[in-house]
């Protein structure tokens, strides 16, 4: 098991190291490489401060995920969201959100990761992000309320990279998502590429759609189509009787030589959760790699364990860090190894509440 200062140190590392890669790909476009060129000594200035915080005790992780909503359009099959998350009388607000993302961005986080829900059922999340340009915003959609409007607004915010969500081809897509998904998400993506936003996919890795999605000539057809971005989720079974969608052990073996296969003939980046955790000595939850802030603010480890002791609209971000439950969670790091379900946080759900 690795020390924190060990796995903090290849979290930098790597950070450095996937902007460096980013610059590479992204040299015919002189806009994303200007911001790529100013972002780097920024993450660099971000590193150092949550080094700095971790001399007095203090975890900061350089990754943040806020759940902005759990409202959504759509009605897809196995939503951990949705399962997981209750409908809610009052979301954070707009003034709690600029808050908490302004304490973040001070305290050293570098990359935070909006998600819902879906959260263009607040288009007005781009009121907020124009006004941090120093940090990376990935945006986890669903690609159906992407209008001609919010398109130019991304076009002007090189910090927000929209992240489309698929399952893969037509069939896979429609079959999770609904009828005539897969056909209107292709029509968004067309007017992204043309638009030159640099923009993601993200897929939820299944037993029965993994074949599909790691085909070479799949990949390759999305990178002609503009996509340098790719997120390799694996599939959770967050409700009962869905375990059979899991990826075998066989598949997740086979994912990572294929993931590094990809990564060395194509221009593009490819993230893997929760695979790549293993390069850091395993599970990256609460504060050891990123935090969930819930859409009413409570604090999570993880999206995936929706269990808090703290709730940002009480406290302070760096007091909310400073939670009794992350401390407990860091300290048995030794439970959370990688299990049948991917991710350890899950399969230890029962364990993870009962240290409330």
């Amino acid at each position: 098991m690795k020390k924190n200062n060990d796995y903090n140190d290849l979290l930098n590392k790597s950070i450095n190291a996937f902007l460096k890669d980013a610059l590479k790909m992204i040299y015919r476009n002189p806009a994303m490489t200007k911001f790529i060129l100013q972002t780097i000594p920024l993450q660099k200035k971000a590193a150092q401060k949550r080094i700095e915080h971790e001399k007095f005790g203090l975890q900061v992780p350089p990754y943040m995920i806020i759940s902005i909503t759990n409202r959504c359009n759509l009605q897809c099959k196995g939503c951990y969201s949705k399962a997981q998350h209750k409908p809610i009388e009052k979301e954070i607000s707009n003034d709690k959100l600029r808050s908490v993302i302004t304490e973040a961005k001070d305290l050293g986080i570098s990359f935070i990761f909006l998600a819902g829900g879906e959260p263009f059922m607040r288009p007005d999340i781009l009121d907020i992000t124009k006004d941090f340009p120093e940090v990376i915003f990935p945006l986890f959609t669903n690609g159906l309320l992407i209008t001609d409007e919010i398109i130019t607004r991304l076009r002007n915010q090189k910090n927000v990279i929209p992240v489309i969500s698929i399952e893969g081809d037509e069939t896979n897509t429609d079959s999770r998502r609904g009828p005539g998904v897969y056909d209107y998400i292709q029509g968004n993506l067309e007017k992204i590429k043309h638009s030159g936003i640099f923009y993601g996919l993200s897929f939820t890795v299944s037993r029965t759609n993994f074949e599909a999605l790691t085909e070479e000539l799949f990949i390759n057809k999305l990178i002609t189509s503009g996509c340098q971005l790719f997120f390799f989720v694996d599939y959770i079974p967050v409700k009962e009787g869905t375990e059979d969608n899991v990826i075998t052990d066989e598949q997740r073996t086979a994912l990572a030589i294929i993931l590094d296969f990809f990564r060395a003939k194509f221009p593009s980046l490819f993230v893997s959760f929760p695979g790549d955790e293993e390069s850091f000595g395993g599970c990256l939850s609460a504060g050891q790699g990123f935090i969930h802030v819930s859409a009413e603010g409570d604090l999570e480890p993880c999206p995936f364990a929706p269990y808090s002791d703290t709730n940002l609209n009480n406290l302070s971000l760096k007091e909310a860090l400073k939670s009794e439950l992350f401390s407990k969670i860091r300290q048995n790091r030794t439970e959370l190894t990688e299990t049948k379900g991917g991710c350890a946080l899950w399969e230890k759900r029962y364990w993870v509440k009962s240290l409330l």
